[in-house]
């Protein structure tokens, strides 16, 4: 048998017979002759027929004779076929998968996910996010971290920040893990340096375009630190990997008509106190989501970089296991990193001593048992470390410029879907 040939590969085997294998993408019926489009993972391949065309989304295999043809996808097409239905479609698709633009709702693509995805433009944007993994990945490969793998199933509701989802484990109550926090943090005690990719659990009743009840959080934690300075050094080469990885998806970022930012040597940094300055004197403990939008212009006015970091935020409103900023106890060693307006990561210094983890938790009032096996790491002597937290879906819809998160996620979890 012929072995199976791409749509991108068929400009170079003009003249020479192949197999392409994918979907029927559209059929046009002429007098004399039909055309196939069909669509496989990396394009379009025209094919030139007779009789009626097979069903769109029907998979097929043709072996024919590649002949240039400059109106054609890719400027060549296939003739002398010979077609072979491997998978009949048996109803036609929610809406048109081969017209340029997605006629379709959000309702009716996340109801039909599994097909609405093979649209082009729905595809790209996943192609996208699986790039920025990847680049995320390369990124702290090289700076010798350790890829972990920690449980989503936890025996505890401890650490602070959100609600979570209690599920019955063999009769006994559990959680589904909120983050790999405390794991994270263990493990830096092993291999000093690591991150995560992987699914977090959140049971907060926002019915928003930022939120979900389950994404994907790129976790890292890095040890022998100085301070929260050196985590956002990291950062800024995570998120410069994850652009890159980006970028080398450059057919995808131009169908997306995407503008990809540009990361700067040194990403512009504002202390929480003097952002509620130039806030207009305000006295909060949290950025609202219209002080992140005015922040970013600031940056991008200012700096001209479309990522700030805002740091030194109060430690009411960070966890209990953050850093305090030393000479000024009432802020912290913690950031956030601003993007297009939106808080797209969190991170700070973690405390690492024992006795500051006790007397932590006995300044909220919280008894130091519910932590036992947390605790228990540091017992034992950790180094200065930190860590952050970038939302997968969040980085994919701030970069591909898309207003509601449930566009960037294959099977969204909210309020409301549980399905598909």
């Amino acid at each position: 048998m012929i072995a199976r040939v791409l749509s991108a590969e068929l400009a170079a085997r003009i003249g020479e017979r192949v197999r392409v294998a994918g979907w029927v993408h559209r059929g046009r019926e002429l007098k004399s002759v039909t055309f196939v489009i069909v669509r496989d993972r990396s394009g379009l391949t025209q094919v030139v027929t007779s009789g009626p065309a097979p069903a769109e989304e029907t998979v097929v295999e043709v072996t024919g004779l590649v002949t240039a043809n400059p109106k054609a996808p890719g400027g060549c097409e296939l003739t002398e076929p010979v077609l072979t239905v491997l998978g009949e479609a048996v109803a036609p698709p929610p809406f048109d998968l081969y017209r340029p633009t997605v006629a379709a709702t959000l309702p009716t693509i996340l109801d039909h996910a599994p097909v609405a995805l093979r649209h082009p433009l729905l595809r790209a944007q996943f192609e996208i996010a699986a790039a920025s993994v990847a680049g995320f990945r390369q990124a702290l490969d090289g700076i010798g971290c350790t890829e972990i793998h920690t449980p989503k199933i936890v025996g505890s509701a401890t650490e602070s920040g959100a609600n979570v989802f209690g599920i019955d484990y063999f009769g006994r109550k559990a959680f589904l893990a909120q983050s790999p926090q405390f794991f994270k943090q263990a493990m830096v005690g092993v291999f000093e340096r690591v991150y995560e990719v992987g699914p977090v659990f959140r049971a907060e009743p926002h019915d928003t375009a930022r939120h979900l009840a389950q994404y994907t959080s790129l976790d890292a934690e890095i040890g022998f630190i100085s301070d929260h300075r050196d985590v956002m050094a990291v950062l800024r080469e995570a998120i410069a990997g994850m652009l890159a990885g980006a970028a080398s998806r450059a057919e995808a970022v131009e169908l997306l008509g995407a503008e990809l930012p540009e990361v700067p040597a040194e990403i512009p940094s504002i202390h929480f106190a003097e952002a509620q300055k130039l806030l207009g004197g305000k006295d909060e403990v949290d950025l609202a989501p219209a002080d992140e939008r005015w922040l970013s212009e600031w940056a991008r006015r200012e700096h001209r970089s479309e990522f700030l970091f805002v740091t030194g935020y109060p430690m009411a409103k960070r966890p209990f296991y953050t850093h305090p900023e030393p000479g000024n106890p009432l802020y912290s060693n913690s950031f956030d990193l601003l993007f297009r307006g939106l808080e797209l990561v969190t991170g700070g210094q973690r405390l690492h001593r024992h006795a500051d983890y006790l007397a932590a938790l006995a300044q909220r009032g919280e008894s130091p048992e519910a932590y036992e096996g947390y605790l228990e790491v540091f017992a034992h002597g950790m180094p200065p470390h930190g860590g952050f937290a970038i939302g997968l879906e969040r980085w994919t819809a701030r970069l591909l410029g898309v207003a509601n998160i449930r566009q960037t996620t294959l099977f969204p979890r909210d309020l409301h879907r549980l399905t598909p």
